[in-house]
């Protein structure tokens, strides 16, 4: 198992989400992890992680599967102008590599908002730490463990 997994795993369980950790082919995308799970597109939890054009810190959008992160919205959001986080940021704060980016289990803490889409669903899936894994969760225990605020962010 690996570390970035590990480090999912014993985040889930210090907050004693019962959850189910699952190997699927390579999904990096949302719609090949809602096809190798069998689950509609927007039960896929993205994590996309913009940097702070003042700041520099990383902010994390926890996205359903079919949305995308209105540049401006999250702008807003944040409270700051938005720009690319390059791999060297991603992987410094959250830990994980590009692709297999987790909501939970980061290395540092970071400011986290969460698609309100992702409320609807009994069950949603985010990535574990690695491109193939992913575990589901219930979308309000997802919302506590990430400190996640519900932020309308998205265009569809």
């Amino acid at each position: 198992m690996s570390k970035s997994l590990k480090r999912v795993r014993a985040a889930l369980d210090a907050a004693k989400i019962d959850t189910r950790i699952m190997e699927t082919p390579l999904a990096r995308t949302a719609a090949d992890a809602a096809n190798a799970i069998g689950c509609e597109i927007d039960q896929i939890a993205k994590s996309i992680i913009f940097q702070g054009q003042d700041s520099g810190r990383a902010v994390l959008f926890i996205t359903a599967g079919g949305n995308t992160v209105d540049a401006t919205k999250a702008a807003a959001v944040a409270g700051e102008a938005l720009g690319k986080a390059d791999a060297a940021l991603i992987r410094t704060q959250t830990g994980f590599a590009i692709g297999g980016v987790s909501p939970v289990g980061h290395l540092n803490p970071i400011h986290t908002y969460l698609d309100p889409r992702l409320l609807e669903f009994d069950v949603v899936w985010a990535a574990a730490g690695t491109p193939h894994h992913v575990f589901s969760a219930q979308p309000h225990d997802l919302r506590q463990i990430s400190n996640a605020q519900p932020f309308d962010f998205t265009s569809q």
